[in-house]
């Protein structure tokens, strides 16, 4: 610590990095107005205490200093005006809560946030337990990430970070309390990315592409999502998550957000062993850690890879991990360079001789004018001093010292993750035999064959069984149905209700109607870890197999939709007896939560059940456009005269007749179907079984002439009681905003 103002005749202690900050602000203005860089004698000075120095506008120093702390940023024309615009701004850095904190995320850290909050900016530091979740750290157990997470505030408080403009938001708290605008968010992002864009991201959990879990996809999309989250002007973290910043960017350009998120990514100090371009916390002796004993901190620099010549070759890693290229890499100049001379006006000691700058030690070091021995010397000595207020808080502050001691703990033992299933909790609970249909997805048009399909599935429940239809709102919105247009989705689903109440009102009485985006929200917590515990178990290939037939996984979204898929199946297994009953379009997805379901000893039986739909297009698959060959339940009566006249009939042919298709399903529900023709025709006949009339028509008994008319006639009749009941406020609006959506589609093409 070093002297600050006095207040009230006494002095006040602040903190040493808040002091080596306004060294450095006065040395950049030093800079600013010897370079032409715009300082000028009329600059309002940065005061020494916490908070922004000046107003949005004011000269070069703002930016010279936020600038400083990365090795890149993207971009500078963007940060300028931004600083500009902005007397006070917000960055952010997420750190995942998983183990003890290294020296880069603890000092280095506390000096890039002080230069950053002295420019004006608020840090917030989202503390990601949920990423830890995801990426199984300490066992996959939550409570234990979250202590972790509670740790690294505890060191940060010690580092002589100015906390005034810091603020600590947990990730798990934040996403539960503002789930609907969080995951609203998440999955747009996941809907404008690609599967390959995102596999370029997951790097930053250290983990290859062929080894990928579907979990490790939604994490580059969630961190993507938090810079939206937290409203971040400024992204502040390590050239390891470049590429998913990077990525929240492209989103910016697919999205048409105008002002981007500014990338400022800082160095990433190499690790204490050979060929190591970053840290790693599964070899300890491969950092410093904050709260290390003297010893320990003198034991790693002593074993440190300290080369004066470059290696013959370098891993793919370190050109990842180095923006500004340094082939040498020798960990022990780098913490020279990038902890030491990270302070304004240091200087490096080596006997009676004075280094001012990390180059001349470089320099004076391959030269052989400092021994390998010298330089580590000065660098234990000069690490200790930092450290010392740490280890100071870690054993003398209660809280402090008890989390150490757990987390150290933590790390001895073999933490596995717990195989508990975790499920969303449905209120009020559903029944014990149960009976489940997944409503069809959105689409502009809503057909009388998928309302037919959705009936007739209802239909195979058990006596005694609890019916439910679950409607996947949340699911069409990852998937961008209808555009991802939320008045249109909703819409879709009440035409599809309307329907299926107005064709099946006695069944639909016991039927629960369950929204997705309901069911979620009663209870977020529960079920997004049970959909990234799905993905934790589920890779790329299984989600692949599970898309629809003639699908292909290209888009983030799938994988997110397929887990969500999976999440909303194990909310319904509190049932000892569950019947998932589909089409095609949902079987294989059903399967894969039927194989999840198996890993779990709680789960009762489950079983899929395939029901497809009728058959109704009324041309062969391939001819016409589908909105005129497909019956809608919108349909006025001279739509249907239309569409029947134009339906593929050919006499005699009963291998694909889409009227008697027909027929049978007006059988279904009338039991009868009547055939009006003139005597000379053979009179009015009337039919109740499909045989009869399709050995009929097959003889010539019955010509394509007078069935037609006779269907158009039936099908009107069928769908004139719902004709009234669509003219209602909420459904007229439900199809203005399905036929605007569909407009606007066609004038795209």
């Amino acid at each position: 610590f070093c002297c600050g103002t006095a207040v009230g005749g006494g002095a006040t202690l602040r903190p040493a990095m808040a002091c080596v900050v306004d060294e450095l602000l006065s040395s950049l203005q030093t800079y600013s107005a010897n370079h032409g860089g715009g300082a000028s004698a009329s600059t309002t000075p940065c005061p020494n205490g916490a908070g922004p120095a000046a107003a949005a506008g004011d000269d070069d120093w703002r930016f010279q200093l936020v600038r400083s702390v990365g090795e890149e940023c993207q971009t500078e024309p963007e940060l300028r005006s931004l600083l500009q615009r902005k007397a006070e701004f917000n960055l952010y850095d997420g750190f995942e809560p998983s183990g003890r904190m290294h020296i880069a995320q603890g000092l280095f850290k506390a000096l890039n946030v002080n230069k950053c909050t002295k420019a004006g900016g608020i840090f917030i530091f989202w503390v990601a337990d949920w990423f830890g979740l995801m990426n199984d750290k300490m066992g996959g157990d939550l409570d234990k990430i979250k202590a972790v997470g509670q740790y690294f505030v505890e060191v940060w408080k010690a580092s002589g970070m100015d906390l005034s403009r810091v603020r600590f938001r947990w990730s798990s708290d934040d996403i539960i309390n503002h789930a609907e605008a969080y995951w609203a968010q998440a999955l747009d992002i996941a809907r404008r990315s690609t599967l390959a864009r995102v596999k370029k991201c997951c790097q930053i959990m250290g983990r290859q592409e062929d080894k990928l879990s579907a979990a490790q996809i939604m994490y580059p999309i969630m961190q993507s999502t938090d810079i939206f989250f937290l409203q971040a002007d400024i992204c502040q973290l390590g050239v390891d998550q470049r590429k998913v910043n990077m990525l929240a960017r492209d989103y910016c350009d697919a999205a048409g957000i105008k002002n981007k998120p500014i990338i400022l990514s800082h160095h990433m100090l190499l690790g204490l062993i050979e060929g190591q371009a970053k840290m790693s916390k599964s070899n300890p002796d491969s950092a410093i850690f904050m709260e290390d004993s003297p010893e320990d901190v003198e034991r790693k620099i002593r074993k440190a890879y300290c080369p004066k010549v470059a290696a013959a070759t370098k891993s793919s890693e370190a050109d990842e991990m180095q923006l500004v290229k340094d082939d040498l890499m020798n960990p022990c100049l780098d913490y020279v360079q990038h902890i030491l001379f990270s302070r304004p006006n240091y200087s490096f000691k080596v006997g009676s001789t004075l280094y001012a700058t990390h180059e001349d030690v470089k320099a004076a070091f391959l030269g052989g004018e400092i021994s390998e021995d010298a330089l580590k010397d000065r660098l234990i000595e000069e690490i200790n001093l930092l450290l010392d207020p740490v280890r100071k808080h870690f054993s003398e502050d209660a809280t402090a010292k008890d989390l150490l001691a757990k987390i150290t703990q933590w790390k001895k033992e073999n933490l596995v993750a717990p195989t508990t299933l975790k499920r969303l909790q449905v209120k009020p609970p559903f029944s014990k035999d149960l009976f489940v249909v997944f409503a069809p997805l959105p689409r502009e048009t809503l057909q009388v064959e998928e309302v037919l399909g959705v009936l007739g599935r209802l239909k195979e429940a058990p006596k005694g069984s609890e019916k439910v239809l679950w409607l996947e709102d949340w699911t069409a919105l990852a998937l961008g149905c209808v555009g991802a247009q939320k008045p249109c989705i909703k819409g879709f689903y009440d035409l599809l209700l309307f329907g299926l109440r107005g064709l099946g009102p006695e069944l639909m009485k016991d039927v629960r109607v369950c929204w997705q985006g309901e069911m979620i929200l009663s209870g977020p917590s529960e079920y997004w870890i049970s959909v990234i515990n799905a993905g934790r178990i589920a890779n790329l290939d299984d989600i692949r197999k599970a898309l629809p037939p003639g699908e292909s996984l290209e888009h983030a979204s799938e994988v997110f939709a397929t887990l969500m898929h999976i999440g909303d199946v194990l909310a319904l297994t509190e049932a000892t007896k569950l019947t998932l009953c589909c089409d095609a379009a949902h079987e294989n997805v059903h399967k894969l939560a039927l194989k999840q379901c198996e890993a779990y000893p709680e789960v009762m039986a489950v079983e899929v059940k395939l029901v497809e739909s009728p058959k109704l297009r009324l041309l062969e698959p391939g001819d016409g456009v589908e909105a005129d060959v497909n019956v809608m339940l919108t349909d006025k009566e001279i739509d249907v005269n239309k569409k029947v006249k134009k339906s593929f009939c050919m006499p005699e042919n009963i291998e694909f007749n889409p009227p008697i298709a027909w027929v049978e399903v007006f059988l279904g529900f009338k039991g009868e179907f009547l055939v009006s023709r003139k005597p000379d025709n053979g009179g009015d006949q009337t039919y109740t079984d499909v045989a009869s009339i399709t050995a009929d028509f097959k003889s010539g008994v019955l010509h394509p002439g007078d069935l037609k008319p006779a269907l158009s006639k039936a099908m009107n009749a069928f769908l004139e009681p719902l004709r009234e009941g669509l003219k209602g406020k909420e459904l007229a609006k439900a199809q203005k905003d399905l036929e605007a959506f569909t407009k606007a589609q066609s004038k795209k093409k």
